[in-house]
């Protein structure tokens, strides 16, 4: 327990697992809380003669299964060993902490997603400015920004790191500008030094500068950075070669995303349980290197139209030529995790079997590289031009390791035959040891004549020849007595001893050769991580397209034009979420789209609830998102003038936790718009002001619209849905708003929605045909419909006060009249009821009018 503590002392914030013999153990505090988190049982011990100690633990072998669960909880987790080994050693095992398992540092497969990134964060923030690293240990990505803190925010939404490490002592600044969603760990402020980061980065780069990485000029990027590779340190993690270059986030290179954008078109994540999100369509990607890569295009949409373009090439060209697109997606489908299995050859955590997925995934390679070089696409071309075969260590692979190879070394052959001569023959001895004594039994009966002569083990001297007393004068003088018995004597021979001293050590010289043999090739592989790790991003690039082209085909989608303008023109554009969750025979209603900085910058949507006014709003913005990422779009024709920022005002929730309301959230999401504004912005605002009271929404969503369409530099273009029909009136007033409705029929009473985008305002929103459609009670609904009369003849007698003084008057309670229901039938029993003289009905008229009564109401 005095080593336990030592070690505990390290780390006293992690579950600290203490290998003990074959089991890992917990003690104490973390004993407590591994047994509630993992469901094992928690016992007792005793600690001296005063006292006692909570224990919990679990066998070495099931850690995989138990450490994932752990790290998932958000511990971090502090694996300590057995450096040697308990039979050297007479005194206590020595004992040392190997690695630091935390959210964001993790190379276990079942902690990691196969299709997501494993993001660390690492933020620095000045009083006006903040840095921000992110780097997946488990792939060796590494990026880098700095910027404002709303910049910072956005990228920390986009990346969605597992952990986030900040500054001792500035907790309530970094909730204030990041919020408290991120699981964090908080770092001691002298790591942050901009000399401290600068050096550890050449150090671990080495190099003169950081110019190469374009992140020279960058203090708080920098800073952060360093912070982070300190925290490898610092959890243990000293194999970090894989990391083998630092990228620099642009923030002029993407469209601009806000973590608002992010969530209200619901690109990753949905506020509703089980509902699709845009990845969910569009990710048609089999490769987990392709499945991250696609993330990271759709949060950081490109705004140069030459790349763009890039992608769109490479993607109509896979959708023309479907036998290149076939025989592509057959080798990505063979090439596995490529990036992270070439990331654990890094840190030394590479497996037999990952090793020969390796080999396997290199000759894939060879494959894709082949089918580039005959596409009739150049992009296709130098995209395998570029792929590295890597010739010689799969060929090294191949001839030394088995193709059966398992996960661990000394369960099972994993080297194979023809490698290393004394590996073959300690085999050969192992697999063949009784018919090797059985060859020298039968010699030696040859060579004395003792036909009872037999050969046997025992614990004492090993192997020995036993010959009865009958034969002991034909024993050759070589042999040496070693043991007499009654009727027999054993002797042992110099073959014998060699042969013992080869086989009772077999098990152990295989394994001691086999890891040599293992390492040396896994230490050959570590100069391949370069072209490897290019090997890795290339295929996750052409997954990529792939999928985007798969997708095209599966969906109707069709190639966007993207121009160097301010024209968005979308012809048929539909959602491409929603109009997968329709019935087979129910088909997506298409509208059309236009909007420009001089005749249309801001188009007023009014219509009903229910009318598809929210799902044209995010369509729109889907499409234009999609089409900067490079894939194929939801519509006809779609011609988009590059946009830069994307923003939306979208649905209304309660942000409880911090004391805000639905206004307040909607009015801080409205004021960050604003205050961001761009002549490249799409702005897509719905239903702003209805937080607050009728008049103060009108004017507070009137006074927006107007500032957007007078804004002296950033002419936005906009759709703005309403209820409010009063901002129909702007429409006189200034030359670039116009107004648009989603129409709807009635006939017979009933409401049906057309979906259709049509010229001019509307005056009816439907609600109270919605509330019948949702169920609400038909008292309710009729109730509902007779206030509003009165309230729409108050509106335009410009005498509200009145009415709603008789409407008042004349409410219902909440014990409702059964005379009141306007219903036909009702009023027909009314009136038998009515004429009925009860003074004078004999009983049997009475049954007769009640059977009447009966048939009226159908009963």
């Amino acid at each position: 327990m005095k080593q336990y503590y030592s070690v505990k002392s390290k780390h006293p914030d992690a579950i600290l697992l203490f290998r003990v013999g074959d089991f890992y153990e917990t003690f104490g505090e973390d004993a407590i809380r591994a047994s509630e988190i993992l469901g094992i049982t928690l016992t007792r011990r005793a600690n001296g003669s005063a006292s006692f100690v909570e224990l919990a633990g679990f066998p070495h072998h099931a850690l995989d299964n138990y450490l994932p669960r752990l790290v998932r909880a958000g511990q971090r987790v502090a694996i300590c060993e057995q450096l040697e080994d308990p039979k050297l050693t007479k005194k206590i095992v020595k004992r040392g902490i190997t690695e630091l398992v935390t959210p964001g540092v993790a190379f276990n497969d079942n902690v990691l997603e196969h299709k997501e990134n494993n993001f660390l964060a690492c933020v620095y923030a000045d009083k006006k400015l903040a840095g921000v690293s992110f780097l997946d240990v488990s792939t060796g990505e590494f990026f880098a920004a700095q910027g404002t803190f709303e910049y910072v925010d956005k990228l920390l939404t986009n990346f969605s790191p597992k952990e986030v490490l900040y500054q001792r002592g500035t907790d309530h600044e970094f909730e204030a500008h990041f919020g408290s969603k991120f699981y964090t760990y908080k770092v001691d402020e002298w790591v942050f030094g901009k000399e401290i980061g600068y050096e550890r980065l050449l150090r671990h780069f080495q190099t003169a500068s950081l110019k190469g990485f374009g992140v020279e000029d960058m203090p708080y990027a920098i800073s952060a950075a360093g912070a982070i590779l300190y925290y490898l340190d610092l959890t243990q993690h000293h194999q970090v070669g894989h990391i083998r270059s630092i990228s620099r986030l642009e923030e002029d290179r993407y469209v601009w995303l806000d973590k608002f954008t992010i969530r209200n078109l619901e690109l990753f994540n949905s506020v509703n349980e089980n509902a699709k999100t845009l990845i969910d369509v569009i990710d048609q990607t089999i490769s987990p290197m392709g499945g991250r890569l696609i993330k990271r295009w759709l949060a950081l949409p490109l705004k140069d139209i030459s790349a763009i373009n890039t992608r769109l090439n490479v993607v109509e060209f896979l959708i023309d030529k479907e036998d290149v697109r076939e025989g592509l997606s057959q080798h990505i489908y063979e090439i596995g995790d490529l990036e992270r299995i070439i990331s654990k050859v890094a840190v030394g955590r590479v497996t037999p079997r990952e090793v020969v997925h390796l080999r396997n995934a290199l000759y894939a390679i060879k494959g894709i590289k082949e089918e580039c070089a005959l596409a009739e696409n150049g992009s296709l071309r130098d995209l395998g031009e570029q792929l590295a075969l890597c010739e010689n260590i799969r060929q090294r692979i191949e001839h030394e390791i088995r193709p059966e190879a398992g996960n661990i070394l000394g369960k099972g052959s994993i080297i194979a035959d023809g490698v290393n001569a004394e590996l073959d023959e300690i085999r050969a001895i192992m697999n063949h040891g009784k018919d090797f004594l059985l060859q020298i039994q039968q010699r030696e009966i040859e060579r004395t004549g003792i036909t009872s002569l037999k050969i046997s083990y025992n614990n004492v001297f090993g192997y020995y020849i036993e010959v009865r007393n009958t034969h002991k004068d034909k024993v050759p003088s070589d042999w040496i007595r070693k043991q007499t018995l009654v009727s027999a004597e054993r002797y042992i021979t110099e073959e014998l001893k060699h042969y013992e001293e080869k086989i009772l050590g077999a098990e152990e010289k295989v394994l001691a050769l086999e890891q040599r043999i293992f390492s040396e090739v896994v230490s050959a592989l570590v100069e391949y991580i370069a072209p490897i790790q290019l090997n890795a991003s290339l295929v996750a690039r052409l997954d990529c397209l792939i999928g985007f082209a798969k997708v095209a085909l599966m969906n109707g989608y069709s190639r966007p034009l993207l121009v160097d303008s301010d024209v968005l023109d979308i012809k048929d554009g539909r959602h491409p979420v929603i109009e997968k969750q329709l019935n087979h025979d129910q088909q997506y209603i298409a509208n059309d789209v236009y909007l420009d900085s001089k005749n249309q910058q801001v188009i007023m949507i009014t219509g009903p609830n229910m009318a598809g006014k929210s799902a044209l709003l995010r369509q729109t913005a889907l499409i234009v998102l999609m089409a900067q990422v490079g894939c194929f779009v939801p519509a006809s024709a779609a011609k988009i003038g590059i946009v830069d920022k994307i923003f939306t005002r979208v649905g209304a929730t309660d942000n409880i936790s911090q004391g805000e309301s639905t206004f307040m959230v909607e009015m801080h999401e409205a004021a960050s718009i604003l205050n961001n504004l761009s002549p490249r912005s799409l702005v897509l605002l719905d239903e702003i002001g209805r937080g607050t009271s009728t008049y103060d929404g009108i004017s507070i969503a009137w006074s927006m619209v107007e500032y957007i369409h007078e804004h002296p530099t950033a002419r936005a273009k906009t759709l703005f849905a309403t209820h409010y029909h009063e901002l129909n009136e702007m429409e006189n007033s200034f030359d670039r708003i116009k107004n648009y409705n989603v129409s709807v029929k009635e006939v017979d009473g009933k409401v049906l929605f057309m979906r259709k985008l049509v010229k001019g305002g509307t005056e009816h929103s439907f609600g109270i045909h919605v509330a019948q459609m949702a169920g609400m009670p038909r008292s309710v609904v009729e109730r509902a419909g007779d206030i509003l009369k009165e309230l729409e003849s108050a509106h335009r007698g410009n005498g509200l006060d009145k009415p709603v003084d008789q409407i008042a008057a004349h409410r219902e309670g909440m014990q409702l009249s059964f005379f009141q229901l306007d219903d036909p039938v009702l009023k027909k029993i009314r009136d038998e009821i009515k004429g009925m003289d009860i003074n004078n009905l004999t009983p049997i008229e009475a049954l007769n009018k009640l059977n009447e009564i009966k048939k009226i109401a159908g009963l």
